[in-house]
């Protein structure tokens, strides 16, 4: 939000330096993030001054130029060539000096340099209207009064307005400080407990006046509850024309651009006061009557930007005898704003639900100044003084006379709630004890009333502007940012106690996890908990009356809460693949959202996803494919990081994976993985394989750490190592196998691992070969070759018997 100091000093006379100020405003919790500099003229004619036009020539070299020699206060005067059709001896002329910068009212700026122009020397330049940035006239150079002294600084001459503009970044809840008046009577009271008294200063309405009643307007409002209160007052014989200077200037310095006389007038009032109004050109108001109420849905309306809306049902409008105008509090209409041809308009200003306003300001994607104070909180005893306000404006810059009464719609009056504020509360919160008659005179400065005073607080009436002050702490926020954070002492010892935290705590467990995964060449993402509806449907498991959709969504792709982790980690995927990142290794710790009838569940999980290769190119690696076996191997080492022993697994049932895996244990889902079906990549547009692993971490965090760690000594004796190859059927499995040889060699059976599976032509049709060591060893003793080959023959047996083996 913008504010201009000179617009403020008209509330508070204040002669503090820009900066100083600044510094008030952002202790006062209006953080100032910058001061710009405003000039009404870009560059403020720095290096433009009055000339005196001694001779006029025609150029030598060139028809359509003129050779001059301009007297501009110095030695000697400057030969200037120009080439403006109207320049002649005798006229005072702003001559821009070599050096100056120009600020032309269109193109980029200009720096003035000596040149020759068609093999004659120029020191300077004689300057037209819009090349300094004063009008858009390029007819031909400026010819100043007579009167002025060549050499006269063009600054002087002109009015030019230099503004210092703040820069505040406004937290929402602080509707009050919407408007110059509402930040004035912030430093008001940050002056106040400064010892620094300033008067307020608002303008006066005391000179409104009803000049006739010449065009009565019937205004009904029909949902009373959208619309609190609703002020209209008429004026006629108005001229539409430029505003004045000092008007555009205001405007143009918080970056506002004028337009008329009329729509300034509004805009400056919305501005200064904080109250949105709005001016419907009276002749297109059918059957002068003002309606403001909700229409059908799927009625369709025209905005000012020329766009057709589709209303909603709960979209609050103002109608005239047979049509809507303007979206209450969002946007006006095309068909009733005021033109150049505007000569009698009524003039609204109102109070709207902020929260029917902001509904329908996202419903429509608009984002007007009207609507963002609405949707805040306005002040409601302001809407008559503003309107009167601005009505006194227009009469003043657009001519034209009050012809009608204000009709004031008001029939619930608000008034401020009451809060009981204690001083033992503020002491506690506060941390060192403010002394009561300072609390008093800050919660005056707020205008907030002190209604009653006991020994333990004050019993308080809030305003009704104050919509963010509701509760006791509310009120010592608003007193300690008055009194001044910096002016809290800070005790010399700091007492605290240290909790003893288990290292099963949901977030050590993600940084162990997340430490791991990183270490591995993962990078950790977070994605948003919004989804787009449209994969609710295809080819997943997710169910659409499981959704739990967003009541007002930003856009319609993000209408939904998410029910998978898959597919925001899949745009993650997609917006990487599309910029030559194929190489990707991710993961993300976060919730999902489902909706079983009346129950609301949230999940917590952590989700893996891989594709492209394991690592990046270099000479020092031969790069392999991610694939299933290697998403295994991490997710394995997750596990067994947080010391889970998985106890079953069995194909994955789940449509978002072409293939894949479930584990389990103590009957509990730990992680499903696998990779994901190719018409779900199509969705994104991914033609590589991409692999996905989604633990379920409520279910991984319960059964971390159960494991105990149990320590050996390592063996004295050495192990052993033995090799069979198999001829197996291709329905045996590497588990069948595993499991066969524990049952038949415990004592001495130390490990074994599948090194090898051929498939080759060489083979018998249904068979495969699998190459598998076994690792033999034992604690006390060195085995024999015996005994070792004893345990090799017992398996092959078993082997032989039960799986039909066969020993290549």
């Amino acid at each position: 939000m913008n504010i201009s100091y000179n617009w403020l000093k008209q509330f508070l006379h204040i002669d503090w330096p820009a900066k100083k100020t600044a510094e008030l405003l952002t202790d006062l919790g209006l953080e100032v993030e910058g001061i710009t500099t405003f000039e009404s003229v870009p560059g403020g004619l720095e290096g433009v001054v009055v000339g005196h036009v001694l001779s006029c020539e025609k150029h030598p070299n060139a028809d359509k130029l003129k050779l001059t020699l301009v007297d501009i206060g110095q030695d000697e005067p400057l030969q200037i060539v120009c080439g403006a059709p109207n320049v002649a001896k005798g006229q005072k002329v702003p001559v821009a000096t070599i050096g100056t910068t120009l600020h032309p009212k269109l193109g980029d700026p200009l720096t003035i340099k000596k040149g020759k122009i068609r093999g004659e020397e120029s020191h300077g330049m004689i300057c037209a209207e819009d090349e300094l940035g004063l009008g858009g006239d390029h007819s031909g150079i400026m010819v100043l009064p007579e009167s002025l002294m060549a050499g006269t600084p063009c600054s002087k001459v002109f009015e030019i307005e230099t503004d210092e503009v703040f820069e505040i970044g406004l937290t929402p809840n602080r509707a009050d400080a919407m408007s110059h008046y509402g930040v004035a009577r912030d430093l008001r009271a940050g002056l106040k407990q400064r010892e620094i008294v300033k008067e307020l200063i608002t303008p006066s309405v005391s000179k409104f006046n009803v000049d006739n009643r010449s065009l009565r307007m019937e205004v009904e409002v029909e949902n009373k509850a959208l619309a609190p209160r609703y002020c209209g007052v008429t004026l006629k014989n108005l001229i539409v024309e430029p505003s004045p200077d000092w008007l555009k200037n205001r405007l143009r310095a918080i970056g506002i651009t004028p337009k008329n006389n009329l729509v300034d007038a509004t805009n400056y009032v919305l501005h200064e006061l904080g109250q949105p109004l709005h001016a419907f050109d009276a002749d297109r108001i059918y059957g002068k009557k003002i309606v403001v109420k909700t229409v059908p849905a799927g009625t369709k309306f025209m905005t000012l930007d020329g766009e057709e809306r589709i209303l909603h049902e709960e979209d609050l409008m103002i109608c005239d005898g047979e049509k809507p105008m303007c979206i209450a509090g969002v946007f006006g209409g095309i068909n009733t704003g005021v033109t150049e041809n505007t000569t009698s308009i009524f003039l609204e200003s109102a109070y709207f639900d902020p929260i029917a306003i902001r509904k329908t300001a996202k419903r429509h994607g608009l984002n007007t100044d009207a609507s963002f104070r609405f949707e805040r909180g306005i002040d409601i005893d302001t809407v008559e003084y503003a309107l009167k306000r601005a009505a006194l404006l227009i009469k003043e810059i657009a001519g034209g006379n009050i012809s009608s009464d204000v009709v004031d719609l008001y029939p619930i009056k608000q008034s401020g709630h009451q809060v009981f504020l204690s001083f033992a509360k503020i002491n506690k919160l506060v941390g060192q004890e403010i002394p009561p008659d300072t609390i008093k005179s800050i919660l005056a400065s707020l205008e907030i009333q002190v209604k009653n005073v006991t020994e333990s607080g004050l019993g308080l009436t809030i305003p009704p502007y104050r919509v963010d002050v509701q509760r006791e702490v509310d009120v010592i926020e608003e007193i300690l940012r008055i009194y001044g954070y910096n002016n809290i002492e800070f005790q010399e010892k700091l007492h605290a106690s240290i909790a003893p935290i288990s290292n099963l705590e949901d977030h050590r467990l993600q940084s162990i996890i997340g430490a791991q995964l990183a270490s591995v060449g993962y990078f950790e993402i977070l994605t948003n908990s919004l989804t787009s509806p449209k994969y609710l449907t295809g080819a997943s498991d997710i169910k659409t009356e499981e959704s739990i959709l967003i009541l007002n969504p930003l856009s319609e792709e993000l209408s939904v809460l998410r029910q998978s982790m898959l597919f925001n980690g899949l745009e993650a995927v997609s917006f990487n693949s599309n910029r030559r990142k194929q190489n990707l290794k991710l993961f993300e710790f976060g919730n999902t959202y489902h909706r079983f009838n009346t129950v609301r569940e949230e999940r917590k999980h952590l989700s893996l996803i891989v594709t492209g290769n394991r690592t990046e190119d270099s000479w020092a690696v031969v790069n392999r494919r991610s694939d299933f076996f290697y998403l295994k191997s991490i997710v394995e080492s997750v596990l067994l990081r947080l010391g889970i022993g998985v106890t079953a697994s069995f194909p994955v049932d789940n449509k978002i994976f072409a293939e894949g895996l479930v584990l389990q244990a103590q009957n509990r889902n730990l992680v499903e993985f696998g990779t994901v079906q190719n018409t779900i990549l199509k969705m994104f547009d991914l033609k590589h394989e991409v692999l996905f692993a989604d633990f379920d971490w409520d279910n991984v965090k319960a059964l971390a750490g159960n494991n105990d760690i149990v320590y050996k000594d390592i063996t004295k004796y050495p192990e052993v190592k033995r090799d069979f190859a198999l001829l197996l059927d291709d329905s045996v499995t590497y588990k069948e196998v595993y499991e066969l040889a524990l049952q038949t060699e415990r004592k001495y059976l130390k490990d074994m691992s599948l090194f090898d599976v051929y498939t080759g032509d060489t083979l018998q049709k249904g068979k495969k070969s699998y190459a598998i060591s076994f690792t033999l060893g034992d604690e006390k003793n060195t085995l024999t070759d015996k005994q070792i080959d004893k345990i090799m023959k017992n398996l092959q047996g078993r082997y032989e018997q039960v799986l039909k083996a066969e020993l290549r």
